[in-house]
């Protein structure tokens, strides 16, 4: 008799458990949930409601606010006669030159004031002695150069029309890496035409594109005509007019450089104002500070300039600033590298004092400067 109960139980025991397999390959979500210890992982993760919430499908509002202000330029200039004679009365009075030759270019510019100013890039209106561009509603308009900056490669124009639409700057210094941005202007004479990329880096130098270079850079589509056009954030407001391209095809690869608004608003405001940029300039010739010569000068960081020239009666010479000097502070602002240093002496105003912090034979030591006007570009 227990014999049988045995195995009657057996044959219970070895259906349930079939029974259990069965259901736990084909039908899982039928077992009660089991609490696992053996990992004490926590995973956060957003609803599909939050998710759905903030998702960004389409970037039309921004695009449709900023694309108003972003005109298509075209400029020309009169081409240099090659004949050697070209000049001479005499000349001309017996062979009439024929009609001059003209060479066109095309290129982009923001409107930044109703009043009819536009920001550019200086190479894109460089030598044009004709300027007119064309607004979103296909109206042409006249502009005329109001001044241009080639260390930063900006340039002002101003339109010969008023009550213009205007773009809206965003706040200095608002950009991060990873920001979505557009970038408008007219590539190839397309018109205008809106790219999406992000913001791939910030503080960009030493490219040697301008003497000034503080630039944005960004994989957002930019062609041969988007120079001087914008770049606008996710609320359609200007952050950066394009510039240049990195490219060895000379189309977009995705390496592009737009100057940040914080530089272009600088230098719009003085153009606007006085025709001109006006920079502080102390006569000083600066080169990094290398790992090797911060040993070689006992320098706890490589951080700072050295100075390895001095223009003679300059205000760093009249103020006593030596050779081999290290600065690493102007105006109580820190100098680490050459680009810095540059921005710092540019930010001062001409005949105010600075005071300049450099160490010298291993000491600190301040020094106050009368900040000089800077020189133009081809004086340096």
């Amino acid at each position: 008799m227990l014999r049988k109960f045995w195995l009657v139980f057996a044959q219970a025991c070895t259906i349930c458990l079939a029974l259990l397999f069965v259901v736990a390959t084909l039908r899982p979500d039928l077992l009660p949930r089991v609490k696992e210890h053996a990992a004490n992982i926590i995973v956060t993760q957003e609803t599909a409601t939050e998710v759905a919430g903030t998702r960004v499908t389409s970037y039309a509002d921004a695009a449709r606010k900023a694309m108003p202000a972003v005109v298509n330029l075209y400029t020309s200039k009169e081409l240099p006669s090659r004949n050697a004679l070209a000049g001479d009365p005499m000349f001309r009075r017996y062979f009439p030159s024929p009609t001059p030759q003209r060479q066109t270019s095309l290129g982009s510019g923001v409107i930044v004031s109703p009043d009819g100013y536009i920001l550019t890039n200086h190479h894109v209106v460089q030598g044009a002695d004709d300027i007119q561009f064309v607004l979103a509603d296909g109206r042409r308009v006249k502009a005329h150069l109001r001044g241009s900056d080639p260390e930063s490669d900006l340039a002002v124009l101003k339109a010969d029309e008023e009550d213009l639409p205007a773009m809206t700057f965003a706040p200095a210094d608002s950009l991060q890496v990873g920001d979505v941005v557009l970038a408008i202007g007219n590539p190839f004479g397309l018109g205008n035409t809106v790219t999406l990329g992000i913001v791939s880096a910030l503080g960009r130098n030493y490219l040697g594109v301008n003497r000034f270079e503080d630039f944005i850079q960004t994989d957002a589509a930019i062609n041969p005509g988007n120079s001087g056009g914008a770049l606008v954030d996710t609320a359609g407001n200007l952050v950066g007019i394009n510039s240049t391209i990195y490219s060895q095809s000379g189309g977009s690869v995705g390496i592009a450089f737009s100057i940040p608004v914080s530089l272009a608003r600088k230098v719009f405001e003085q153009i606007a104002r006085d025709g001109e940029v006006t920079r502080g300039w102390l006569g000083i010739q600066p080169v990094p500070v290398t790992p090797a010569l911060a040993k070689e000068l006992s320098l706890a960081q490589p951080e700072g300039v050295i100075i390895v020239g001095l223009q003679q009666g300059g205000p760093a010479d009249k103020a006593g600033m030596q050779l081999m000097d290290v600065v690493t502070e102007i105006g109580g602002k820190s100098t680490r590298n050459v680009p810095q240093l540059l921005a710092r002496i540019a930010e001062l105003a001409p005949g105010a004092t600075a005071k300049v912090r450099i160490v010298r034979a291993g000491s600190d030591v301040a020094v106050d400067v009368v900040v000089g006007k800077r020189p133009p570009p081809d004086r340096q």
